[in-house]
């Protein structure tokens, strides 16, 4: 078998040898600039550990090969057009469940909390005889989760041990009724033609007034003038995006531009999933992928993104 390692992907030197024992490997130690220079690499190959840079925009250009990814959203694929030239492609589901949770708690601590407004602090808040704000906290809110999948479930364990009372959102659920008494809603879920357009303008007309949002999604799900409207009224008091549709890292994405001066939000620029931990699993996941392909029993095979 010939594997191609399409980028840098920060494998271990076991991993290495785990990859090693499995066929030809070729190792590439940087990005490739262009599609034209990321085919060049793949060319020949039975095999393909890709990166998203050079796969986000020359998967129509393979043929007879299988990708396998060490990260999970692949959304940016047309699963027909893979089909079509004889192509599949795994995921590693659940990869970044530790990293995206973690980023997750961190914005509802911020947003419930208020702690940035304290951190570093140099004026005090009893100079006039006043008290810091009153801040909402954790304990004993209701929290609702959009997405019963791997990163979900690890959020609701997390905000079980914050004492919050958890509610999911899952296919088939009343939306509206689900959210109407969330302190906040977190949105999880994975794009596909159910949820494509869900969080419209009438999603966050339901919501409580003065309740919080969190998303580590895109455009394709979430209605983000909605979302603004939802701010600007008071509606919501606080939201948290990653920008999900955003390539990693982009401060110059339009939606990232977008937000990143709105006061009443928190946004980064595609940068929930980044953790050591993130890319450890990943890889093995990986890994794990190309082995069972190789043993002709194919796995995390992803059949619908569109």
């Amino acid at each position: 078998m010939k594997i191609v390692v399409t980028n840098d992907q920060e494998l271990t030197q076991e991993q290495k040898a785990r990859l090693d024992s499995l066929g030809e490997v070729t190792y590439y130690d940087s990005l490739p600039q262009s599609t034209e220079e990321y085919l060049k690499r793949v060319k020949g190959a039975d095999i393909i550990c890709s990166g998203t840079a050079g796969l986000r925009e020359g998967y129509t250009g393979l043929k007879d090969v299988y990708v396998t990814v060490g990260f999970v959203s692949v959304a940016f694929v047309d699963l027909a057009v893979l089909s079509k030239n004889n192509v599949k492609i795994s995921n590693a589901p659940g990869a970044n469940r530790h990293a995206v949770s973690e980023w997750i708690m961190f914005m509802i601590l911020l947003m419930m909390r208020g702690f940035d407004d304290s951190l570093n602090r140099r004026e005090t808040y009893r100079k006039d005889g006043g008290l810091p704000p009153r801040t909402s906290g954790l304990a004993d809110r209701n929290i609702t989760i959009l997405g019963q999948g791997n990163i979900g479930k690890r959020v609701a364990e997390i905000a079980k041990a914050f004492e919050m009372n958890i509610r999911f959102f899952k296919r088939g659920n009343d939306l509206s009724a689900a959210v109407k008494d969330a302190d906040v809603v977190v949105d999880v879920l994975s794009t596909n033609p159910t949820t494509k357009g869900l969080l419209d303008a009438k999603f966050f007309e339901s919501m409580k007034r003065g309740s919080y949002f969190a998303t580590v999604t895109g455009p394709e799900i979430v209605d983000y003038e909605a979302m603004i409207k939802a701010l600007d009224s008071g509606k919501l008091n606080g939201a948290a995006s990653d920008c999900g549709s955003a390539l990693v890292g982009d401060a110059e994405d339009p939606l990232y531009i977008k937000l990143v001066d709105h006061p009443k939000m928190y946004v980064t620029p595609h940068i929930s999933y980044n953790s050591e931990k993130a890319r450890q699993l990943g890889a093995d996941i990986m890994i794990d992928n190309i082995e069972a392909w190789i043993k002709g029993k194919p796995q995390n095979l992803v059949t619908r993104v569109k």
